[in-house]
């Protein structure tokens, strides 16, 4: 990834652990007025006032979450941050700070790492967080990356995933399963390259679904949202593992069953495109694919006047009783049960 001999190179030796923080961050300079003291002491210093504090913490290892063979270094650093903000907003919450942690092997120059750092600044600056602190140390199997997210929220505006009711109706954010076909793209090539190092693959039809994989946006602008439109969710949780692991989690969280719609579910034309080609079921990515981070919550419905034809909301179903279980209703009215087949990093790749 770093083989061109014309460009700059600085070994991180040459700074050493202080020096390469202090390089790495001289940019980063607090904004909030909850930040009292960001990075240059033993621990930052916050005043969130009265407010619920929340805290979400994700750990990125090269090889396992992401590959530097297509991923840039500028979009790993936006994407590592884009993860933990996504957590905070699914607590109905607003994101204020973040730490980053990374530990980096000697393959890396410090010019690799200023784009990592570039992208985490750029992703702080577009959604107002300051970033207040964190470590780095060496690595012998490549690069990790570990960000710590920290959020407020009023106390009564809190939404966990235990408190949706039955016959909520199950809301989602966007549409899904263009990240998870991004990546079905960007692999293919990756292929083609090991094979012809010489092929220049043309992606322009491929746009979005690759900016979903490499530069996925967090939904910052629906807490605002259901605020303006005076809706509570009684239940809320992020895409990150897909549609049905993430309904899952709310039923039984909330000890309920749901029922959600094949038709119902959002989906791209461009994500269609690329199922028939790749001769994938759309509605299988959706359920399965992951890394969206879009949002899934519950309504009562006495709030879907509020929210009908919204174009950033889709009603996909409802949560049911407990016992009649958790199901997907197809296209053919056919009643099948909602697994789980989301992306598992604890799964064993040679099996």
């Amino acid at each position: 990834m770093f083989e061109n001999s014309q460009e700059s190179r600085t070994n991180l030796s040459e700074l050493g652990e202080f020096g390469l923080i202090d390089h790495l961050t001289k940019n980063f300079s607090p904004k909030l007025e909850s930040t009292v003291k960001a990075i240059g002491d033993d621990a930052a210093v916050l005043n969130l006032k009265n407010k619920q504090t929340l805290v979400s913490t994700d750990l990125l290892v090269e090889g396992v979450h992401f590959d530097l063979a297509y991923m840039p270094l500028k979009h790993l650093g936006y994407k590592a941050v884009m993860v933990n903000l996504s957590d905070i907003y699914a607590m109905n919450g607003t994101a204020t700070q973040i730490t980053v942690s990374i530990a980096v092997s000697n393959r890396f120059p410090v010019e690799a790492l200023e784009e990592l750092y570039a992208g985490i600044q750029l992703a702080a600056k577009m959604y107002n967080v300051d970033v207040i602190g964190g470590d780095t140390t060496s690595s012998t199997s490549g690069l990790l990356i570990s960000v710590t997210a920290i959020g407020v929220a009023e106390k009564d505006e809190v939404v966990y995933r235990d408190g949706a009711k039955a016959n909520d109706l199950l809301v989602v954010t966007g549409d899904l399963g263009a990240a998870y076909m991004g990546l079905q793209v960007l692999e293919r090539e990756k292929e083609v390259f090991k094979a012809n190092p010489n092929s220049q693959p043309d992606l322009d039809q491929y746009t979005y679904l690759i900016e979903r994989q490499l530069k996925p946006e967090a939904r910052k602008d629906i807490p605002p949202l259901l605020k303006d439109l005076e809706v509570r969710p009684t239940s809320m949780i992020d895409i990150s593992d897909g549609l049905s692991s993430e309904i899952i989690h709310l039923c039984k969280n909330s000890k309920l069953g749901a029922n959600l719609f094949e038709e119902k579910i959002p989906l791209d034309p461009a994500v269609i495109s690329v199922c028939e080609e790749f001769e994938i079921d759309s509605t299988m990515i959706a359920l399965s694919g992951g890394e969206d981070y879009e949002l899934l919550f519950t309504i009562s419905q006495d709030d879907y006047d509020k929210i009908k034809g919204n174009p950033h909301l889709t009603v996909i179903g409802h949560m049911t009783e407990e016992n009649e279980g958790m199901h997907l209703i197809t296209r053919a009215n056919q009643k099948l049960p909602l697994i789980a087949r989301g992306w598992n990093s604890m799964e064993n790749k040679e099996d």
